[in-house]
């Protein structure tokens, strides 16, 4: 088994629940509030929250009526469900593999990525799914932790990165390199926690007008 595989990642953040929520919330609070207020979403919209962790996301999204969320760890979606009903939010939940969705193509208007991108052990694949399963026109937020675009990793972070990697997420990941995969436009990338080691970043899928014509949206 990989460092990096699926297994580990459901073990390792299965052994993290009963303290993530304190760490991921407290830390990260103001920054998943600005995200999902920059997704500039209807009520009404198909929303799917990728790798939703324990539901941190959800007070954030109260008077939305057709939530999707997803993740690996089973315990985790447990306790996105508990908080959900806690909160009177109607969520569909289940565990799923966010490199291998388990939805029709444009079957969401828009997708919440909140420290994923970082974790997930192919996030080419995991940006590809969420294109496939986004309307045209539809958007997609990510707030995670990335290299700026066009720089090279230190030699300290390349000889931290196999440890972080292994117990937390990779710290060497460029958004710029991941998105050239799709066809999503970026919109968006602005400085977020820790001096702007993590962005929030909002990216497009051309409308159907605009696919297959070369024109950027």
């Amino acid at each position: 088994m990989g460092i990096s595989s699926a297994t580990w990642n459901r073990f390792r953040y299965t052994v993290y629940l009963p303290l993530y929520d304190l760490v991921a919330d407290r830390v990260f609070r103001p920054y998943r509030r600005r995200s999902i207020a920059l997704l500039q979403a209807a009520p009404t919209d198909a929303i799917l929250l990728l790798g939703a962790g324990t539901g941190l996301d959800l007070p954030y999204l109260r008077g939305y009526t057709h939530l999707t969320a997803i993740d690996i760890t089973p315990g985790m979606i447990r306790k996105l469900l508990k908080r959900a009903q806690r909160l009177h939010i109607p969520v569909r939940a289940e565990v799923m593999d966010g490199e291998r969705l388990r939805f029709a193509d444009a079957s969401f208007d828009a997708v919440i990525l909140h420290l994923i991108l970082a974790v997930i052990p192919d996030p080419v694949a995991c940006l590809r799914e969420v294109e496939r399963v986004l309307k045209p026109g539809g958007a997609v937020m990510v707030f995670d932790k990335f290299l700026p675009d066009g720089v090279q990793p230190s030699l300290v972070r390349r000889l931290l990165n196999p440890v972080t990697r292994l117990l937390f997420s990779d710290i060497n990941r460029s958004m710029g390199r991941i998105r050239s995969h799709t066809t999503l436009v970026q919109e968006l990338n602005e400085p977020a926690a820790l001096g702007g080691a993590f962005r929030v970043i909002r990216l497009r899928k051309a409308p159907l007008s605009l696919q297959g014509t070369g024109v950027s949206c």
